[in-house]
């Protein structure tokens, strides 16, 4: 029983759509922080050998310049590969290879940065996951060469790798609750004493590094209540983000609380993490592809509304059945004789093949009779 609600949880039918698009998503905003970030890297890579301390799946010693300026244009490239959906079975673990390793040699330096590692592991996930198998280049050359033959739309496969990527979001919030509670505080964490002791330690120390002071620090440092509340709140959605794995209102809950929260840790403490206050971090617990068919909601939307009847437009009847033509009538309303309008007589004795709505064919915003006819 267990295993099988275990097997429906990981491996229950998703639409390719969905992995297709956090594939497009993840990848094309990480090729922008790399080109805007890329001065950055050498940067870092020219620093004092001696500082030097390799972290991760870095086993070498550092690296000449140029020879890194290379490898950064690599992954690069092969993010761009990822992006596109362009040889997937190789370029995909190429991509994933060449992203952990360039971000792993940056935190090498004895100086690491936690903000962009759920990014990594996310690019790591959809470049050995099948996210190329629909919306992309691959799937375009497989449709020309094989006559419209692709893959199904929906399947297990693509399942896991979403539930993977948020398992790694609601766990690294865990771990960082039982951080705070395994330390010597303990539950005294949610006093908010050591949080307000945090944001002053980072005032102090950015305002001797010649930067401007934060005047919403200084505001708020001495309402000690005020961060006992956002201690207590911040230690909930850490230790209890793993049901945002098992509901979708928690879900939605919990995501918007955690972006607020880095919004308001952004305004407090002047901490930019890129990743979580764009939003793209939540992305994988909403259903992305049904901003597909919003274009076609549109259009039936507008259609519908063209087709509805307009204010104030008087409704029309169905017309009496007519009766056999007669020398002074005719469908066109002309007599013969006087060449004046006149409007049909209804006949009790309407032949079955004549129409019994021909007038609806006029304007619905028409009076009725029509004034032709009248």
């Amino acid at each position: 029983m267990i295993g099988e609600k275990l097997v429906g949880f990981w491996f229950s039918p998703a639409p390719a759509t969905r992995l297709a698009l956090l594939r497009i998503i993840f990848c094309g905003s990480f090729v922008g922080y790399l080109v805007c970030k890329q001065d950055l890297f050498l940067a870092v890579a020219q620093t004092d050998p001696q500082l030097f301390a390799p972290v991760g799946v870095v086993f070498h010693g550092p690296m000449g310049v140029e020879l890194f300026q290379w490898l950064m244009r690599a992954t690069i490239l092969a993010t761009i590969c990822l992006t596109l959906g362009l040889w997937h079975r190789f370029t995909g673990p190429m991509c994933a290879a060449l992203v952990l390793w360039l971000m792993c040699y940056r935190h090498s330096w004895n100086k690491l940065y936690h903000s962009n590692n759920l990014w990594v592991f996310h690019l790591v996930v959809l470049g050995l996951s099948c996210s190329a198998d629909v919306w992309s280049l691959d799937a375009l050359f497989r449709r020309r060469k094989t006559g419209g033959h692709t893959f199904c739309e929906i399947a297990s496969r693509y399942r896991w790798p979403i539930r993977l990527m948020c398992g790694l979001i609601v766990s690294t919030y865990f771990l960082a609750a039982v951080a705070k509670l395994s330390g010597d505080l303990g539950l005294g964490w949610a006093s908010g004493e050591n949080l307000r002791y945090q944001m002053a330690i980072d005032g102090l120390r950015k305002e001797l590094f010649n930067e401007a002071p934060n005047p919403v620090s200084y505001a708020l440092y001495p309402h000690l209540t005020l961060f006992s509340v956002l201690a207590v709140g911040s230690l909930g959605l850490e230790l209890f983000a793993p049901l945002a794995l098992f509901n979708r209102r928690i879900a939605l809950f919990w995501c918007v609380n955690t972006f607020l929260m880095h919004w308001g840790i952004f305004m407090v403490m002047h901490i930019n993490f890129h990743y979580q206050l764009s939003g793209l971090m939540f992305v994988p617990f909403f259903r992305v592809e049904r901003l597909l068919q919003w274009p076609r909601r549109l259009s039936r939307r507008r259609s519908a509304a063209a087709e509805a009847p307009l204010p104030g437009a008087v409704p029309v009847p169905e017309a009496a059945p007519l009766g056999p033509a007669r020398p002074g009538n005719n469908l066109s309303g002309l007599s013969r004789k006087t060449g004046e309008k006149s409007w049909p007589s209804p006949s009790p004795s309407a032949s079955p093949d004549r129409p019994k709505n021909l007038g609806q064919r006029w304007c619905r915003c028409a009076p009725w009779p029509p004034s032709e006819l009248v």
